[in-house]
């Protein structure tokens, strides 16, 4: 039976020739590395409790067809009074005769009678009325709408009385009657009252 040789070293040569072969290897793949710690979890957001519910409203008595139901709420009118439009727009003209028209003690040059017109004809009437005065060199007119009648309140949507007196300001302030109408003034009791309107019109320079 042969015995085996027990393994011998490397010469210097062969010593040599391996270093230089393991200088030259390269790694096969990238060496392992450690997954990054995962981003810290937001702090939980504090939500706002849910908000109250409602009042329930109370509870109404039996309704037959046909039947008016009153209405306990205010009928409530958005947009501000006419009168005090006015009231608050600038004074553009002389404040003397300004208060002697708020007093009635100045006599209108001419009149127009818009009561009972719809708005649709009522518009062109006094466009043409207040273009003529003007051509004729008046100051002061008199515009006649009426007060309306008033809203029962039996209607469900609230009604607005009065459409040409609520009307009537507006056309004057806009073009083209405003390039000719200088201040709107709600008329004195003894011209009219609530239902009529003071027209000073710039002065005609030829």
């Amino acid at each position: 039976m042969s015995r085996r040789r027990p393994p011998r070293g490397l010469r210097p040569d062969e010593q040599d020739l391996w270093r230089r072969v393991a200088e030259t290897a390269r790694p096969l793949r990238a060496p392992f590395a450690p997954p990054e710690a995962p981003p810290p979890l937001p702090e939980p957001e504090t939500i706002p409790p849910p908000p109250a519910p409602p009042e329930a409203a109370p509870p109404r008595g039996p309704f037959r067809i046909g039947e008016l139901r009153a209405s306990t709420a205010p009928l409530r009118d958005l947009a501000p009074d006419v009168s005090d439009r006015l009231a608050a727009a600038p004074l553009r003209m002389d404040a003397r005769t300004h208060k002697r028209l708020t007093r009635g003690k100045l006599t209108p040059e001419a009149r127009i009678d818009l009561h009972g017109l719809t708005l649709a004809a009522a518009q062109p009437a006094l466009s043409r009325f207040v273009f003529a005065a003007h051509a004729d060199g008046r100051r002061l007119v008199l515009v006649i709408t009426g007060k309306g009648r008033d809203d029962d309140g039996r209607g469900p949507i609230p009604y607005r009385a009065g459409a040409l007196r609520h009307e009537v300001p507006m056309w004057l302030s806009r073009p083209p009657l405003s390039t000719l109408v200088q201040q709107v003034v709600p008329a004195h009791g003894r011209h009219g009252g609530g239902g009529a309107y003071y027209v000073w019109l710039r002065r005609n320079r030829p």
